[in-house]
């Protein structure tokens, strides 16, 4: 199973990093193929130009290759830190340019936009991985956890992906090695769970 794995958090050495290295030495252990970026490493543009925004339009060679990657991938694995409720600046940008109109969904011939659209992806299974700072209670009773409907509704679900797992490690800045450990040993067990052994013929 081809795996696509993204990391965005600006931190070469942050714990984001280490657990997408994580999730992607234990895709490849299980037998899958991994294709891993680290978008800040890339710098990744996420300016969506406005000639970008039309289906069928001419993109960069760039963009198309990272259209063309998740739109193979069977599986997505998504790690960043959770800022203002919401995903990194570069992030976001990656999915308002890679998750377009003819990669990741399309409307239904004769609708211009105002309709439902149907998702193309096709990949079965997403995982979350999140940081934050945030109590766990504390999120869930005065922000209500938006990213969770962000990622499983707004942007998976719509594009078509069926299996979704979120999780979230926190609190980031007063955790120890051990805990970090520990939370590392939970990535491999979801990866487990989701993208099991590769069972040859």
């Amino acid at each position: 199973m081809k795996v696509l794995v993204i990391v965005a958090h600006p931190n070469i050495k942050s714990f984001n990093r280490a657990v997408a290295e994580t999730a992607a030495r234990e895709l490849r252990r299980n037998g899958h193929e991994v294709i891993f970026h680290d978008l800040y490493e890339e710098r990744f543009d996420p300016v969506l130009p406005e000639e970008e925004i039309s289906q069928g339009v001419l993109l960069k060679r760039a963009i198309e290759t990272y259209c063309a990657e998740a739109a193979a991938a069977e599986g997505f694995v998504i790690v960043h830190p959770n800022w203002w409720g919401q995903p990194p600046a570069i992030l976001k940008g990656w999915v308002d340019r890679v998750f377009r109109p003819g990669v990741a969904y399309e409307f239904q011939e004769g609708d211009a936009g105002e309709g439902i659209p149907q998702g193309l992806l096709r990949a079965d299974t997403a995982i979350i991985f999140n940081t934050s700072n945030t109590p766990a209670e504390r999120e869930m009773s005065v922000f209500g956890d938006p990213l969770e409907t962000v990622w499983k509704n707004c942007i998976f679900g719509l594009c078509g992906v069926k299996n979704f797992y979120r999780m979230v490690f926190g609190v980031i800045v007063t955790s120890t090695r051990k805990q970090r450990t520990t939370w590392l040993k939970e990535v491999e067990d979801a990866v487990d769970r989701h993208f099991p052994v590769v069972r040859c013929c």
